[in-house]
Order: structure tokens, then C-alpha cells, then sequence
């Protein structure tokens, strides 16, 4: 295992990177498209000679207009903001399993977190992760008052075909 992570490091120290933005407009709209536009990319892809970082920007419960969907239902606002990156994931050819990090931030920690890890761990059997990614959960004034949950997330895998097969 550590010699493949060292080879990983020793392939990403020599390889161009290459980067650009993602999105998929069927579940999100840009950010730049608000009626009070924001300066950021719904993700990052970088590609290293054959494996893919993705980062997802703070992704929560907006829909395909940019309007905040589900509010004052935490439930509701956590499973459209994990089906909204689920969208980001599906739009570069990967999926939950590739996620390695989330960052969550919660609007009223003491609050929602119960109902916050229910929803998660449903999830994450639901997807059948195992093991599930390493995670953080934040108390944060979110970007819209009526937003309760926002959750950004890192992904990697391999797209070198060949190289994959043969792990």
C-alpha cells in the first residue's frame, strides 16, 4: 500500500497538471448567475497523469435556478444538497466511492447534528461506502439565512485505464 502511495506521489511530482472548472447544470447553475453573482467554480478537476482530484466547491439545497429549496426542513435541504453532489460527481464519470473528504457546516450544530448524521449514514449505506470518507462538521453562518447545511467534498481516482486494471 505505501509503495503505491509513494508511486502516486512520484507520478504527481513529474506530471503537468492540467485543471478546469466542473459543473452540471441539470442540478446546479453557476454561482456567477445569481441575482448577487459569486466569484467561484461549483468545482475543480485536476488531472495528474492519470489520476483526477475533484474538488467540490460548498455545495447545499439550491436547484437548477439558483433559488434555496426545502427551507426550514434540515432533512429535506441535506438529501437535495448530497443529491447535488452526487450530479457534480456523476458529470465527471465517478461517484461517491471515489470521495475521499467532505467538510460539513452547519447552520445550528447543536441542533441538526443528529438528524445531520442520520441522513449521512443512510446515505452512505445507501451508496454502500466502506470505508466512508474522512469528515469534518463545522457550526458556520452559511452564505443564504435560509440555508441549514453545505457540504464540500474531495474525490480522486485513477483514469489511466490501464493502470487501474491492474491494481
Amino acid at each position: 500500500m505505501m509503495s503505491a502511495f509513494a508511486d502516486i506521489l512520484e507520478t504527481i511530482a513529474h506530471a503537468p497538471i492540467k485543471k478546469r472548472a466542473i459543473t452540471n447544470h441539470s442540478v446546479l447553475n453557476e454561482a456567477f448567475a445569481y441575482a448577487k453573482p459569486s466569484s467561484f467554480s461549483r468545482g475543480m478537476r485536476i488531472d495528474l497523469n492519470g489520476v483526477t482530484i475533484l474538488l467540490i466547491s460548498g455545495t447545499a439545497s439550491i436547484d437548477e435556478t439558483g433559488k434555496s429549496v426545502h427551507i426550514g426542513d434540515f432533512r429535506a435541504q441535506m438529501r437535495r444538497t448530497l443529491a447535488n453532489i452526487t450530479g457534480l460527481l456523476e458529470s465527471e464519470g465517478c461517484t461517491w466511492h471515489d470521495i475521499v473528504r467532505t467538510t460539513c457546516y452547519l447552520r445550528d450544530i447543536e441542533r441538526d447534528y443528529e438528524a445531520f448524521n442520520e441522513e449521512r449514514t443512510a446515505f452512505y449505506k445507501e451508496q454502500g461506502l466502506e470505508p466512508v470518507p474522512a469528515s469534518t462538521g463545522i457550526q458556520a453562518i452559511l452564505c443564504r439565512p435560509e440555508l441549514l447545511v453545505e457540504i464540500e467534498a474531495i474525490a480522486m481516482f485513477r483514469t489511466d485505464k490501464a493502470r487501474a486494471d491492474e491494481e
